[in-house]
């Protein structure tokens, strides 16, 4: 998944007479701060967030397109109209948002930081006529805000405290007319958040789209996953999806890498006020290839349970090899 094209340009077109090695420095220091417990607050300055969008929007953006897809195969007929883009940054889930639901005409960017908010302005002036007449708001995760169709928060539950994340999620609930979508990193720490979140949504009254295909409690803190190996169940024991996205020369050279490619993982939840019927369990982990068949990890309101499809069975072998980690089986 690459950017959506105005969006593309619109960093290029920023990036004209900008050192890219001055970039990639800077990029670098912004991801030490904030690896140290800096927050977005480490982002002080324009220059600060266009460092941080050449580095971080390609991949973020590709995990908010995976994950909006995911949304649109599970209620095909959800249509939203209005969109808030809480803990906006440069606006990648808008933007990303717009691609998967054309139809959104209203949106609102809340966010604390004014150099975030000047880049995301400066962006979505750029972009679709939706964006350009976006409002963009400073303001905080739990601030009151006006009701829209569809909340999402990407990226952002990471910087409060873990046991925080529940009461936000519920903030942002409120807010939301008909779902709220909550993506974070795909590491332990972005999974208990994501989790803590879900739990206290459910207990709200609101109802799973993705990734899970129940309202079921989480059945992993309490599953060892199936069999493999101790190391491979010990990278495996949270829910977390990966996406794989192209790297272009520019973002390579911000990046400091030599890899074409970049596999974002993230973790995720989105939610909805009306019941959703699931007819499908999701696949987990990458499937397990061998010799007698195929296996994958699945979760279902059973809890989670192998899936073997042997090799003999060679038209069920030939629809399971189209799928993968993340996909519906």
């Amino acid at each position: 998944m690459t950017l959506p094209p105005l969006l593309a340009a619109a960093l290029d077109g920023m990036l004209d007479g900008v050192s890219r090695k001055g970039l990639a420095d800077r990029a670098a220091r912004l991801s030490e701060r904030y690896r140290a417990g800096g927050g977005s607050q480490v982002i002080a300055a324009e220059a600060d967030a266009l460092a941080y969008a050449c580095a971080r929007m390609p991949a973020t953006g590709a995990a908010l397109a995976a994950v909006f897809a995911a949304v649109a195969e599970a209620l095909p007929d959800f249509a939203p109209q209005s969109l808030l883009d809480a803990g906006a940054g440069p606006g990648t889930a808008s933007w990303m948002a717009l691609e998967q639901w054309p139809g959104v005409t209203w949106i609102v960017l809340l966010d604390h930081n004014p150099a975030l908010r000047a880049l995301a302005r400066r962006l979505a002036d750029r972009g679709p006529p939706a964006l350009a007449r976006a409002d963009i708001l400073a303001g905080d995760l739990s601030a009151p805000t006006p009701g829209t169709d569809l909340v999402v928060a990407s990226y952002v539950l990471a910087e409060l405290p873990e046991d925080r994340a529940a009461s936000v999620a519920r903030d942002l609930w409120r807010s939301a007319q008909a779902m709220l979508v909550l993506v974070e990193p795909g590491t332990p720490q972005g999974f208990a958040r994501i989790r803590a979140a879900r739990a206290a949504l459910i207990a709200d009254g609101a109802h799973v789209a993705a990734p899970c295909t129940h309202d079921a409690d989480c059945p992993l803190p309490r599953c060892e996953g199936i069999s493999r190996s101790d190391k491979e169940n010990k990278a495996d024991d949270w829910c977390h999806f990966s996406r794989r996205l192209p790297r272009s020369r520019d973002h390579m050279q911000v990046k400091g890498a030599d890899v074409p490619f970049e596999d974002e993982r993230y973790a995720y939840v989105a939610v909805t006020r009306a019941p959703v019927t699931h007819r499908a369990a999701r696949i987990l982990a990458p499937p397990l290839a061998a010799k007698p068949g195929l296996t994958f990890k699945l979760c279902d309101g059973g809890g989670l349970r192998a899936q073997f499809v042997p090799a003999r069975d060679r038209e069920a072998t030939r629809r399971a090899r189209r799928l993968g980690w993340g996909d519906l089986f």
